[in-house]
């Protein structure tokens, strides 16, 4: 099982939104690694695995509209079912 079970990837849409201060939100709120979150103060995409994508999609959502979200369960991959 990997330590970090779920790939959770989404765009937020909005307004001011700002990377690095996205970035350090996750680094400082969420447990999980290879942390992505780039773009531009209209459209952020996030990749981030995490066991809490609810707690990501939350917080997302508080910044703008989310959408294009796909959450994969990587330990069901690893074991070559659908995830």
């Amino acid at each position: 099982m990997t330590e970090f079970r779920y790939d959770t990837q989404l765009l937020i849409e909005g307004e001011n939104l700002d990377e690095n201060a996205i970035n350090e939100y996750f680094t400082s709120h969420f447990a999980g690694d290879c942390l992505l979150a780039v773009g531009d103060s209209k459209l952020i995409k996030i990749h981030f695995h995490t066991n809490e994508p609810w707690q990501v999609l939350e917080y997302c959502a508080s910044l703008g509209e989310i959408f294009d979200i796909v959450i994969e369960d990587m330990d069901r991959q690893a074991r070559g079912l659908k995830g």
